[in-house]
């Protein structure tokens, strides 16, 4: 073994050997019970994974190797995602920059390098980690078995009447052209203009309703002014009629409860095209919708008018949009021409500032508009209450139990699922229409050929649309393990899951969705237990982002970077060149010096050490520091044993000695622990726990009191139970050094691997009366030690006086431990009863005495009075 420990070593050859020797090869087991499954929630392969997936990946792969060792059949299920919208996006820009055209066919080819490519990275950076994934169940969620899977779920839920599709208002990404979720949108909080604007009442001269808005634009899309029904200033004006400000239509006022009188003038405008609220007031009260805008965010020609239902009004009196003007001008633009039309008409009251949010899509930045779209929709009502049922009974648990009334809460109040995107890149919708724009349903078209034999094949046309990333996502935990094939024994052995570990950020996109599909679809909950983590932010709090240049790559952590490179990484490919500056100074104010190479278990260490219950956990780079000074201490306490102790003759070690009872107690102790931290996920507690075991009790004392005693053979023993223990959580190192110890013959085992053995058990018959003469012994020798910090040239003679018969005996049988002390201890004198003070002091000449706690030492209930001469050397 090297002198200094040098994790990048040995890191690159240990997981070599683990895939060779198949170590992370699922066996055949019929019995169910002795299974454990984990499945990782499937990275995007936008690019390379980054901090937050590390800390999940270790989180999991400690808890499937102790399962391993605990003798569970394990298998742990990885994937990539075919991440729809934002794959897209990136591969179009990278074209783009190419100066090439883009066509479907070529945008695709494109799409499937890039995926390529970066999964390989993805599988690369895996490895890197030290995640013990069952190479041999690799998935894709755009590959043919999932494709196959996914239409045979589509067509399910469409026969049975839970998918349909219909006029909805959707947040629209006008840049990307197509409809975004919730989790796609980021809400910037900034000042705005708050416009108050006139509304003539019909037939009275100089009567109006004043209503304020933040986006005047929408005035053309209007369909009702609306006010609360128990509004006292408007009591008089509900079912009367209003002039359009813009377009002259004829627009009546209605009550509705959402409405806020405290909000604004407390009459508010209804643009039911072009407002989530509005949509909603619309439906209960039956009004039509006015879409005002084209899918890139510019006006209409000629506005649509739809009824309520969503359904298009061809015949209509209305007049949507008489002002050429504003035709095909962006909202900024149209915002400025309208502004200056009611000024001109003397319809603007007056403006005032007003804090508010905006909706940015968080795939190409661009603000969001609610707009009026037809769309796949999935009706969740029904597919929820089965799945709140059996979340309420506790069959699938939640840790921490917080997040199960957060689960909760949302599929009370969940609303239908909106699973159709306007891109190229995606599982696309199996549905297809003739030419009287009849729907028909099938795998492909040869399907619906066979269940409808009059239809020509030619004249079929594919619905255009492609299924939300999300869709196959949430069938992810059954697909993964066969679904929908019969008869499948991955599925009957490991169907459900184990165990989920996710973030909370996800817990309604993913996590809910995939109980509700299983449930379902399957008839079975997808999951026994979820694990939420917190989402990992820089040292400061702040959420990692390449936009802000905080984000930090794991591998960066293992490796090591110079300031230099790192800056470079951070600002490479910046959106806004204006936050570059701002960027240079905050690395080199957190890195001055870059970052050192800490190897794959210190990070390891460090982040299983940080997962704690909090939603937001802060990146502390200190902690790394502390995990690689931990690493360093067990390689440094491993050498010693490798080169000071030769090979026992006999298999057989007896552990008489008060020193190696001590230790096992501390063991026995931690393994006890051990099950108990990990049953609740608390990984921080007992990285906490271990830390102070190796580095306090196994290296400070127990390695400082086998030096004394020359080929201790004991210590073999405890140092294969530690590897053992440790294993889960810093992988590499005690893969390395068991290999060392075996090849050395100073580790006996039948296997060759660490990763294939057992997990320690419980050593029993250990003299507890033993393990407090240890404690004892500790103590008295950091008192001297104190004493000593204080006489740095002189020896001590230490006098213990009020010590029982039976303890003093034992003291006195082992006072070659006090031999670690040998530089400060000159004597110890042991006695069973105390004698007088005064003639002692005068006897033994005490320069110094040291009390402990009121001038007695206190352990256990029994008194010592210890005395300390200061002796020259």
């Amino acid at each position: 073994m090297h002198n200094r420990y040098n994790p990048n070593y040995f890191e690159k050859i240990i997981y070599k050997l683990w895939e060779k020797n198949n170590t992370f090869y699922t066996k055949k087991n019929n019995k169910k019970i002795n299974n454990f499954s984990i499945i990782m929630p499937p990275p995007n392969i936008t690019g390379n994974l980054h901090i937050g997936h590390a800390f999940q990946q270790i989180i999991m792969d400690i808890i499937i190797r102790y399962k391993k060792m605990k003798g569970k059949n394990t298998t742990w299920i990885m994937g990539t995602d075919h991440a729809g919208i934002a794959t897209q996006i990136l591969v179009e820009k990278k074209i783009n920059v190419l100066n090439k055209t883009i066509s479907d066919k070529y945008l695709l080819s494109e799409i499937w390098k890039w995926k390529k490519k970066y999964e390989k990275k993805i599988h690369k950076q895996t490895k890197i980690l030290g995640s013990s994934v069952d190479w041999s169940k690799i998935h894709f969620t755009l590959d043919k078995y999932f494709s196959y899977a996914v239409k045979k779920a589509f067509i399910k839920l469409y026969k049975n009447n839970l998918i349909y599709k219909t006029k909805k208002i959707v947040h629209w990404d006008k840049k990307a052209r197509t409809v975004l979720s919730d989790l796609e949108i980021n809400n910037k909080k900034t000042i705005l203009k708050n416009w108050y604007i006139k509304y003539p009442l019909q037939n009275k001269k100089k009567k109006y309703l004043v209503i304020a808005t933040t986006r005047p634009e929408t005035i053309l899309g209007d369909v009702a002014l609306a006010v609360h029904p128990k509004d006292k200033r408007y009591i008089n004006y509900i079912n009367k009629k209003v002039i359009n400000p813009l377009n002259n239509n004829i627009i009546q006022v209605i009550s509705d409860d959402y409405i806020k009188p405290q909000k604004g003038t407390g009459c508010m405008k209804i643009t039911p095209a072009h407002d989530f609220h509005d949509f909603d007031i619309a439906q209960r009260h039956k009004l039509n919708m006015i879409n005002i805008l084209n899918l890139n965010g510019t006006i209409k020609k000629k506005s649509d008018l739809y009824n309520y239902k969503g359904k298009k009004i061809t015949s209509n009196t209305i007049n949507l949009n008489n002002n050429a003007k504003l035709i095909n001008l962006n909202t900024k633009k149209v915002r400025k021409k309208i502004i200056k039309i009611l000024k001109k008409k003397k319809l603007l009251k007056k403006i005032e500032k007003v804090k508010s949010t905006i909706p940015y899509s968080n795939k190409t930045n661009c603000v969001i508009e609610p707009i009026l779209t037809n769309q796949w929709y999935i009706k969740m009502s029904s597919l929820s209450l089965k799945a709140i049922d059996y979340i309420k009974q506790d069959k699938i648990i939640f840790y921490p139990n917080k997040y199960k009334k957060i689960c909760l809460s949302w599929m009370y109040n969940i609303k239908d699922w909106c699973i159709s995107r306007q891109i190229k890149w995606g599982h696309k919708i199996p549905i297809w229409y003739n030419k009287k724009k009849e729907i028909f349903i099938g795998l492909n078209k040869k399907d619906i050929k066979t269940k409808y034999k009059h239809i020509k094949i030619n004249e079929l046309k594919q619905e255009k649309s492609v299924l939300d990333t999300w869709f196959s996502s949430s069938l992810y935990s059954f697909v993964c393990l066969g679904w929908p094939k019969k008869n499948n024994n991955k599925f009957k052995n490991f169907y459900p899951i184990s165990l989920v570990v996710s973030g909370f950020d996800i817990i309604f996109f993913w996590i809910s969705r995939m109980i509700m599909m299983s449930l379902y679809l399957t008839k079975k909950i997808p999951f026994k237990k979820v694990f939420i983590t917190g989402l990992i932010r820089d040292e400061k709090g702040a959420k990692m982002s390449k936009s802000i240049g905080n984000v930090i790559d794991p591998l960066d952590l293992i490796k090591g970077i110079s300031l230099n490179e790192l800056i470079h990484k951070r600002t490479k490919n910046l959106i806004n060149k204006n936050n570059i500056k701002k960027i240079k100074l905050n690395t080199k104010k957190t890195f001055p010096n870059g970052i050192k190479p800490h190897g794959i278990d210190a990070l390891r260490f460090m982040l299983a050490s940080i997962n704690t219950p909090n939603i937001k956990i802060n990146l502390n780079l200190n902690i790394l520091k502390n995990s690689y000074h931990f690493c360093n201490k067990l390689w440094n306490a491993c050498r010693y044993i490798y080169q000071n102790i030769k090979p026992p003759k006999k298999i057989k070690i007896h552990f008489s000695s008060l020193v190696d009872q001590w230790i096992i107690n501390k063991i026995n102790y931690l393994i006890i622990r051990y099950k108990k931290y990990l049953y609740s996920y608390r990984t921080d507690l007992l990285c906490k726990e271990i830390f102070i075991f190796i580095k306090y009790h196994f290296c400070d004392w127990y390695i400082e009191f086998i030096k004394i005693k020359k080929n201790n053979h004991q210590v073999l023993f405890i140092i294969h139970k530690i590897l053992k223990f440790i294993h889960p959580i810093t992988p590499f190192i005690t893969e390395f050094i068991w290999q060392k110890f075996t090849k050395h013959k100073l580790i006996i085992s039948k296997n060759q691997l660490l990763s294939k053995e057992p997990f320690p058990c419980i050593i029993k018959h250990i003299n507890k009366k033993n393990i407090k003469i240890i404690s004892l012994i500790k103590k008295i020798i950091i008192i001297s030690r104190k004493i000593k910090s204080k006489n740095l040239n002189k020896l001590i003679n230490l006098y213990i006086f009020n010590i029982p018969l039976d303890i003093k005996q034992i003291l006195y049988q082992n006072k070659c431990l006090f031999k670690i002390s040998s530089s400060y201890i000159n004597k110890i004198f042991l006695f069973h009863k105390i004698k007088n003070l005064t003639n002692l002091k005068k006897k033994v000449k005490i320069n110094k005495i040291f009390f402990r706690k009121k001038k007695i030492f206190y352990h256990k209930e029994k008194y010592f009075l210890i005395f300390a001469e200061m002796v020259e050397r």
